[in-house]
């Protein structure tokens, strides 16, 4: 992979309560474009996502080995502040989750948990993050209202604001469509399109035509292991492994 990389992995193993859930996982993710991660259920997709901003610390009974690196530095280092870590690498859940507050509040709540205060300057991000989520248009006359009265895609990209607030490096999302209809999800697959300008994507999904869509390089992953990534056209028009030509031709999973 020619292009820069923002995040890499050598060699990462996770075990979950002694189960092998990743398997010597070694790639790059290059900085600015999309990578997808498709799969069958229970492959370790999802698992490999929580590695980049280390959500697995917060599962009992987990052992990581290997290294992930993010801007070239070891995330797992004695040193490295997970707060901090979480701000530059923001996640987007399955299923949209606003907090209980305004639309306004939602937005404002990560820029305040990191020290801004200034009004001018949190309406300024508010603004800024609902716009950068194309979604302004559509509430700017009622951030004062709950976020909870909004529709499943609304939501959906709410989060993605929330998300953006905090002004990140890279965006995890993980089925971030699986939750929506089809008219929500193009929204949502338009906007990768734009974030990737100012932001590296990295996406999870079970939905193969999505990944040829949206991502610029795609990895495929089977019981743990990562069979094979590459560039999506390439990946999915001229696979190097048998195993992914068998899953991408709909002959199992």
């Amino acid at each position: 992979m020619t292009e820069s990389t923002i995040i890499s992995t050598t060699n990462l193993n996770l075990w979950y309560n002694g189960k092998h859930a990743l398997e010597s996982v070694s790639m790059g993710i290059p900085k600015n474009r999309v990578t997808a991660l498709i799969g069958p259920s229970g492959c370790g997709k999802s698992t490999l996502l929580r590695c980049f901003n280390r959500l697995n610390d917060l599962i009992d009974h987990v052992k990581i080995t290997g290294e992930v690196l993010l801007d070239h530095a070891n995330i797992h280092a004695p040193d490295t502040d997970v707060v901090s870590l979480r701000r530059k690498v923001g996640m987007v859940f399955q299923k949209p989750n606003p907090f209980p507050k305004s639309i306004y509040e939602n937005i404002a709540y990560g820029p305040r948990v990191h020290g801004i205060r200034d009004k001018e300057e949190l309406d300024r991000i508010v603004e800024q993050s609902l716009r950068h989520a194309a979604i302004w248009d559509e509430v700017c006359d009622r951030l004062d209202d709950s976020a909870l009265g909004l529709s499943g895609g609304q939501q959906q990209r709410l989060c993605i604001a929330r998300t953006l607030a905090v002004n990140p490096e890279v965006i995890l999302m993980d089925e971030p469509c699986s939750a929506l209809d089809p008219i929500a999800t193009a929204k949502i697959e338009n906007l990768i399109e734009m974030l990737k300008k100012e932001y590296t994507v990295i996406i999870v999904t079970h939905n193969m035509q999505q990944a040829a869509r949206v991502s610029d390089y795609t990895g495929f992953m089977y019981l743990g292991r990562l069979v094979e990534c590459g560039r999506t056209s390439d990946l999915f028009e001229h696979p190097k492994e048998e195993l992914t030509e068998n899953y991408i031709t709909g002959r199992f999973g």
